[in-house]
């Protein structure tokens, strides 16, 4: 599976990825190491993402895949006892003592220190992957697919999660966004404690009420389409937490239509492109197209 030499020669060969944000994710992992996140939550989130993947593409016993950017492995953990061996990839070292502390229990797990742009995997090895939110923080995203891609076997399946563009919000909507993305650019460069302090400010003073609001008006039928964070009307204040220091804690951060993301896939070799209709958004499966 791994190329002879290609993990050792990772480091010299990085290079479609940020530093300060892959420090600022093993801070973030390292402060919220999902341990506290409840099962029934976790397992519900997760079907989010994977409603759409396509598990019977995979081979009998699960087959080889990989956790592009695993971060905590908060979704790992879900997928392991489904593959006969699970590769988790992450560039940041603290996200990946987080990750292993996560999966200890499992013996069909193992670690790679990599960004994208190196996978330590020979070409055409993989039955699937998945990449969760990572991708939109690397330089150059469609790059990154392409990495991906160039691993995976023909027919495998990729299960892909990016920021979306608002390209379907009103106008007010997307201006709304724009005055929270300059306060993401001032936090995210300040100090690890300053950039925690002011995002769990935001987790308490706008995501829960807003959130706790979506769940009151959703409850008695009369949700505004439109309602900012009502994606997190039913999630804890941990996920909130979490997802606050995510979101105005990084630095480099893009956003992609939909259009833009079939094209990016369908660029890199995939086909029978499906997105998901219900957030997040966008989240995006694909089939590695046959030779």
């Amino acid at each position: 599976m791994l190329a002879d030499g290609q993990e050792s020669e990772a480091a010299l060969l990085q290079k479609n990825r940020d530093v300060a944000t892959i420090v600022g994710f093993g801070y973030e992992w390292s402060r919220f190491n999902q341990r506290e996140l409840d099962p029934a939550e976790r397992r519900r989130l997760f079907d989010t993402y994977f409603s759409i993947f396509p598990w019977e593409l995979l081979p009998t016993g699960g087959g080889v895949g990989a956790d592009i950017g695993c971060g905590s492995g908060r979704w790992s953990v879900l997928v392991a006892p489904k593959a006969r061996r699970l590769h988790l990839v992450d560039a940041s070292e603290d996200a990946l003592a987080v990750a292993r502390s996560n999966l200890a229990g499992a013996p069909n797990v193992e670690f790679h220190l990599s960004s994208v742009d190196s996978l330590p995997f020979l070409d055409n090895s993989l039955d699937f992957a998945f990449s969760l939110g990572v991708l939109h923080h690397v330089p150059d995203t469609f790059s990154a697919i392409s990495s991906v891609a160039s691993k995976l076997k023909p027919g495998a399946p990729f299960l892909l999660y990016l920021y979306y563009s608002f390209e379907h919000r009103p106008f007010w909507y997307r201006t709304l966004w724009r005055s929270t993305d300059i306060c993401r650019l001032v936090i995210s460069r300040l100090p690890p404690r300053w950039r925690y302090a002011f995002s769990q400010l935001l987790a308490a003073s706008v995501y829960w009420p807003f959130a706790r609001a979506a769940r009151a008006l959703d409850r008695r039928g009369v949700m505004p389409e439109n309602w900012p964070l009502k994606y997190y009307r039913d999630t804890s204040f941990y996920v909130m937490r979490t997802d606050a220091l995510d979101r105005f804690g990084t630095r480099l951060e893009q956003r992609f239509s939909r259009v833009q993301i079939h094209e990016m896939l369908e660029a890199a070799g995939f086909a029978k492109i499906r997105f998901s209709d219900s957030p997040p958004y966008w989240c995006a499966a694909g089939v590695k197209k046959l030779d």
